[in-house]
């Protein structure tokens, strides 16, 4: 659901013996969250690149925030490219349309060699951009999938089309459990003196009910009480959640925001249940430790016994406010109308002239 998160690298399967890994181990690349890792967020000149690239828009997209890519060559109906920006390198297979690409290295398996190791935790999805796709389970882990024209090969990875949207996980979003959900509605609303999130009527940026559907979460607080207040919603192991928080420091340590952190549980599928762990341990937390015990990995030992109970009144705080992925900052305006923005922020400095008080 949050721009370069690392994309995850196929899952060992146990097929009677050990497990043995479907593609070599490399060095983990960027998961998805929002965005891939390639193109970066720092503005970047375009990078010079032959004349047929430049006709195929997903290499177009990652080109022109200045990676260098090179031509592999044609394998069972891809071409197979390599990108490299600064010190980050990616491979990627480019879809037959040239609309998207598939980051992730071809590996020696077939469909039907995958479909019988998988068995019934194998399921097919809709095609993506001339690809079939192919969701395994492997126990609480998932892994996609995606099949070479001829299916003879499989990549196990994430598909990203030419304007950098995260295909993969809309195509997994249907499927439960593979991203948690959480339904909100007019017959939902938690009867009176219960425990529950406000209900955001709309998911526009100046819907001013998307601080009170802030301010009915558990969340953890940092910074001067005086200061204009933002509200952040993370996943305690998105790197993006990590870097907001590092850009945000040293407003707060000024005195010029009061932050307000709100943990979610986005990445169990890639992190082996550790996103629900993480956050169960932070709202056992007192409030104004949380955000230290989330910046430092200290967490408060077994979780409350109401630990549940609250991480599930986020979840639905982030349904009812339609949340994409994290971060996602909302704060109120000068005007009064609320401010949203998903993802990292662009102009950090911007983002806090804009708090209102």
């Amino acid at each position: 659901m949050a721009a370069e998160a690392p994309i995850q690298l196929p899952l060992p399967i146990t097929v009677g013996g050990p497990p043995v890994p479907l593609m070599p181990a490399v060095a983990p690349l960027p998961p998805p969250t929002q965005a891939p890792a390639l193109p970066s967020t720092a503005p970047a000149a375009a990078s010079k690149i032959p004349a047929d690239f430049a006709a195929i828009p997903a290499l177009a997209h990652i080109a022109a925030a200045g990676a260098t890519l090179s031509d592999l060559g044609m394998s069972h109906g891809l071409r197979t490219i390599s990108a490299r920006h600064d010190a980050q390198v990616m491979v990627f297979e480019v879809s037959p349309d040239g609309q998207a690409a598939v980051a992730g290295l071809m590996t020696d398996l077939s469909v039907d060699q995958l479909r019988a190791i998988g068995g019934k935790d194998l399921t097919e999805l809709p095609a993506q951009h001339g690809l079939r796709a192919l969701f395994l389970h492997n126990g609480p882990q998932f892994q996609v999938f995606y099949a070479s024209p001829d299916s003879e090969r499989v990549i196990p990875g994430v598909m990203w089309d030419a304007t950098g949207k995260d295909l993969t996980r809309d195509q997994v979003a249907a499927i439960p459990g593979a991203i948690p959900t959480v339904t909100i509605g007019a017959d939902t609303a938690p009867a009176a003196g219960a425990s529950g999130p406000a209900t955001a009527t709309d998911q526009t940026s100046n819907n001013p009910n998307l601080i009170a559907v802030a301010q009915s979460t558990t969340h953890g607080s940092i910074g001067n009480a005086s200061a204009p207040e933002l509200w952040m919603f993370i996943d305690p192991q998105c790197s993006f959640s990590v870097r907001a928080m590092q850009q945000l420091a040293p407003f707060v340590a000024a005195g010029k925001v009061r932050l307000n952190v709100i943990p979610l549980t986005i990445l169990d599928g890639e992190d082996n249940g550790m996103s629900t762990r993480s956050a169960l341990d932070l709202v056992s937390t007192p409030s104004d430790q949380l955000v230290a015990a989330w910046e430092t990995g200290h967490m408060a030992g077994p979780p409350a016994a109401d630990a549940s109970g609250k991480l599930q009144v986020n979840m639905a705080a982030a349904a009812a406010i339609h949340l994409q992925g994290t971060p996602t900052l909302i704060w109120r305006k000068p005007d009064g109308s609320a401010g949203r923005l998903d993802g990292l922020p662009p102009d950090i400095g911007g983002l806090v002239a804009s708090i209102g008080s």
